[in-house]
């Protein structure tokens, strides 16, 4: 490994104070991104031109951009500088929002979208730079308020932007966030400091195109499915050429000197499971996102609606955000005390008990507001604790590119998820003013589907082997400092 030469310069006591919050703003505005259009997609038709099957991809854009990017810019990070490739991301990120916010015309939105999704590499990056510059009794707790962000910045964005929407013009919501990304793009510069860790060699530029197309493959089918069809030659064709290209790049990558992604570390079943977890994590804690808003906003004609508006809907999910804030130093104490596996496993419980609260009553709003704020704190300890697992786990070069992994399992994961349950209130829908809606029972189902698969994700997390024991930290336990790591290059 090279020690690079900070880009920041050497860093005074104000910067080093203030390097975790500025990254965890960063963590927050990413999630902002990824939802901040969700409010408007409802009037988006009306206010482009265009039809909803276009309007839509303003979603589908940023999902498979950020799924895309995560993997290739942490990997980019891990051989060029986390703090370069950070600040790149954030740049494209601000880019992206300033072209929605001067543009009507869907196909420059959808553009833009996508380079909002580079936004998605933010979180692993910044947990690789935690790792590299924070001592090992401050990296736990910081890594879970970071890997905590995404909760917190979903939950405070989607009021936020439904407020806007309500008593603005829709793009005064993207100069907000262009104004935000600018700052955060501003304060990174001059709070983080560049990682001396870095991996030398070439970069598989052959291996990102070959995982670029079999994740963009999968995930447009899976998104697309419930629109084109699921059994449609065109879904079946994405899903066949992705299982195809999928084979041919994980040929490739064995046989690469400097592969994207080395399988033979991912394949180990401490990093693994992880990752397998991760994926199960991010389809259980989806669920109530997705659905609460939609069920709070049905017409009080149903039975079970409380005909909510959207700023009232998006206020139902705020508590959840600053529960992620506030449990995220207690997933780490309970890290520190019985290992993060057992957070993982424990978080995952309580997701599942999460959507009992939801099964035994979504009539009342405070029940709703429970259950909700239930499943958001199962979701705390689980995704602080897998950063954790992951950085004990692979070696302190690898850090960014492997944690870019695991959150690509979590998109993954939140992806199925939006194609099951749309398929399961599809199927169970009823006529209400004759418009269909989905009916109480095909809710509850969706609930009890996101609490099986958050038992299953604790028996994942079980599964994990336990940590080695060693006497002194190395760099596969995720304790090591950059000194020890050149050290022992």
């Amino acid at each position: 490994m090279e020690p690079a030469i900070s880009d920041a310069g050497p860093p005074t006591g104000l910067r080093r104070k203030l390097t975790v919050p500025v990254l965890a703003f960063g963590g927050i505005l990413m999630a902002v991104m990824q939802t901040v259009v969700v409010p408007l997609l409802p009037d988006l038709p009306r206010l482009t031109g265009a039809s909803p099957a276009a309007v839509s991809w303003t979603v589908t854009a940023t999902l498979l951009a950020g799924a895309v990017l995560t993997p290739v810019l942490g990997r980019a990070g891990d051989m060029y500088g986390k703090r370069r490739v950070l600040l790149a991301a954030l740049a494209l990120m601000t880019a992206g929002s300033v072209v929605c916010a001067l543009t009507s015309e869907i196909r420059l939105l959808i553009a833009a979208r996508a380079l909002q999704g580079a936004a998605a590499a933010v979180v692993p990056l910044s947990i690789s730079i935690l790792r590299d510059e924070l001592p090992p009794h401050r990296t736990g707790s910081a890594v879970a308020l970071m890997s905590s962000t995404v909760g917190i910045g979903a939950a405070l964005g989607l009021p936020l932007t439904a407020l806007i929407v309500q008593y603005a013009d829709w793009h005064v919501m993207f100069w907000v966030t262009s104004g935000l990304g600018a700052s955060g793009l501003a304060a990174a510069w001059w709070a983080v400091r560049e990682s001396p860790v870095r991996t030398p060699g070439r970069f598989d530029t052959l291996g990102a195109l070959g995982l670029a197309t079999a994740l963009v493959c999968l995930l447009l089918a899976v998104s697309q499915g419930g629109q084109w069809g699921w059994t449609s030659a065109t879904v079946l064709g994405l899903f066949a050429a992705s299982l195809l290209t999928g084979a041919l790049w994980w040929r490739q990558q064995l046989r690469a000197p400097r592969p994207l992604v080395d399988l033979r570390l991912a394949v180990r079943p401490r990093v693994a499971l992880p990752h397998l977890t991760a994926l199960l994590a991010g389809f259980a804690f989806y669920a109530n996102s997705l659905v609460t808003a939609q069920l709070v906003q049905a017409p009080t004609e149903t039975g079970y609606g409380l005909g909510l508006s959207i700023v009232a809907s998006g206020l139902c999910l705020l508590p959840n955000g600053l529960i992620m804030l506030l449990f995220s130093p207690l997933s780490a104490r309970i890290s520190a005390s019985r290992g993060p596996r057992i957070t993982l496993a424990l978080g995952a419980v309580v997701i599942a008990l999460g959507y009992v609260v939801r099964i035994a009553d979504s009539h009342a709003l405070w029940v709703i507001v429970l259950g909700g704020a239930v499943v958001s704190t199962g979701t705390t300890l689980a995704y602080s604790a897998l950063p954790t697992l992951i950085l004990r786990a692979v070696p302190v070069e690898q850090t960014a590119s492997s944690n870019g992994v695991n959150v690509l399992m979590r998109t993954i994961g939140q992806a199925l998820c939006s194609a099951a349950v749309a398929a399961i209130l599809v199927h169970h829908t009823s006529t209400v003013g004759g418009a269909p809606v989905p009916t109480l029972h095909g809710y509850l189902m969706a609930f009890a589907l996101a609490g099986t698969v958050a038992l299953v994700a604790c028996a994942a997390a079980l599964a994990i082997p336990a940590e080695p024991r060693a006497d002194h930290p190395g760099p596969g336990s995720g304790l090591s400092t950059p000194k020890q790591a050149l050290e022992g290059a």
